[in-house]
Parts: structure tokens; C-alpha cells; sequence
């Protein structure tokens, strides 16, 4: 199964290695959600072709690779947490599993980085986040991403004061 690209390469070409490696953590569980494959084998496939690449002839920075990893592999330990965390701050009526693979991805990885990863600034992954939502997608979906990881960030008591 093919992988979402971007369809703005130059929106997160600009990124840090770790904005990198959130884009292409996106894109892994995208393709583990929708092509079914196992951590291990998806792990294997972007370490080796994905983390360092060219995407429509834009060149990317090199993505973190240990910080890939930790988001890929946290959000597949921690589905039973990050899940029903998404499902709680979307609209009602609308569960996960009638939202576009690729914001799924992106909601999972979000939630995963504000409920596990404390020493990460909310502000800073609910941005991220929303940076990544506006590569894939030329609506206004980076508003869902904001208001859903935004009311994930407040349920976790992770609302700090923007400076």
C-alpha cells in the first residue's frame, strides 16, 4: 500500500529532524492502518527507504530516526489509551473509524506524543501536528487536528500558558 504523500513538499520539507520524523511517522501508521502490516515489517520498511528520501523531486531533510521509532511503536503500545483519547474529543457522531485514514494517523500520533511524552510542550505537538495536517490536506482539516488534540491536551491537564 502506498504511503500519503504530501501535497505541499515545501510546508514540511522546512521542518527539524523531529518534524521529519513526525511526517514520516504519519505516514507509517497510515500504512500500517490501511495496508495491515506489522510494526516490525513498517519499522524495517522506513528505516531502510523512507527516513532519508525525495519525494516529486523535493528533497527532505533526514528524519529523526529514534524519535520515529519511539512515536510509531508508542502509539501501537499505548491504541488502548490513544484511541478512545481521540474518540472522546471528537464531535459526536463521529468516531475514529469514519475519519480519513491519514488524520487518523495524525490524531494517533498527536494524542500519543500529549499523553505519553511530558517532556514535549503540548504547544509545541498540537503545532507540529497541525503543520503536518496542512502538508496532507488543502482544506481545513489542521482545524479538527488543532480542536481535537487541543481538548486531548486539556483532558490530560497538559493546558499550559502560551508566553
Amino acid at each position: 500500500m502506498a504511503n500519503p504523500i504530501p501535497r505541499n513538499p515545501a510546508a514540511s520539507r522546512a521542518a527539524n529532524q523531529r518534524g521529519a520524523a513526525r511526517l514520516a511517522a504519519v505516514q507509517a501508521l497510515y500504512q500500517m492502518d490501511v495496508g495491515l502490516q506489522t510494526l516490525e515489517e513498517t519499522l524495517a520498511q522506513f528505516s531502510a527507504v523512507h527516513l532519508k528520501r525525495e519525494i516529486e523531486g523535493e528533497e527532505y531533510l533526514p528524519a529523526d530516526a529514534d524519535f520515529f521509532r519511539q512515536i510509531v511503536s508508542g502509539v501501537i503500545k499505548a491504541q488502548l489509551e490513544v484511541d478512545p483519547a481521540v474518540d472522546a474529543a471528537l464531535q459526536d457522531g463521529w468516531p475514529m473509524v469514519r475519519i480519513d485514514a491519514t488524520l487518523r494517523a495524525i490524531l494517533r500520533a498527536g494524542a500519543f506524543e500529549l499523553l505519553r511524552r511530558q517532556d514535549i510542550p503540548a504547544r509545541v505537538v498540537i503545532t507540529e501536528y497541525v503543520d503536518v495536517a496542512k502538508a496532507f490536506f488543502e482544506d481545513d482539516a489542521w482545524r479538527m487536528v488543532n480542536g481535537v488534540l487541543d481538548a486531548i491536551a486539556r483532558k490530560a491537564g497538559r493546558d499550559e500558558p502560551l508566553r
